[in-house]
């Protein structure tokens, strides 16, 4: 998990005001973890904790503000589109999503994608792909500095 952290305040170093995280991975393969650590990277003084039974919960940052999505307990697409999401994701705050695959289509056209996968029994793996040009561009930088 410490390690998971450092991942995530690292790539908050790169992170900018709007800038959307979606996050994939199986249960338990440290989407909240990583979420904390970005939070941690962005300023956010609270205890940031899962928001999988309220799906958004928000923070203040001394960098950037955070959006933070938890859709594991989606039952259904019309539960986010109720909660009127493209608000959230879309304002100023740096938004990340955990099990953002279950936004199917509604995903942003563009986004951070992390991609979390367990080798062995607890070896982290973390995938970062930029979908658009400036996430192409941020992928690269933080692929960059956790390599280091």
């Amino acid at each position: 998990m410490k390690e998971t952290l450092g991942i995530g305040k690292a790539a908050a170093r790169h992170l900018k005001e709007a800038d959307i995280i979606c996050l994939f991975g199986q249960l338990g393969s440290g989407k909240t973890a990583l979420a904390k650590g970005i939070a941690l990277g962005l300023g956010v003084k609270e205890k940031v904790i899962s928001p999988s039974f309220v799906l958004l919960r928000q923070y203040a940052g001394a960098k950037a503000s955070l959006n933070h999505f938890d859709l594991y307990r989606l039952s259904a697409q019309r539960d986010i589109l109720t909660l009127g999401y493209e608000e959230y994701i879309y304002d100023e705050a740096v938004t990340v999503i955990e099990w953002a695959d279950r936004l199917q289509h509604l995903l942003p056209e563009e986004y951070l994608k992390i991609k979390i996968s367990i080798e062995g029994d607890s070896k982290r793996v973390f995938d970062f792909t930029g979908i658009g040009k400036r996430y192409k561009e941020l992928a690269r930088k933080i692929n960059e500095d956790i390599s280091t």
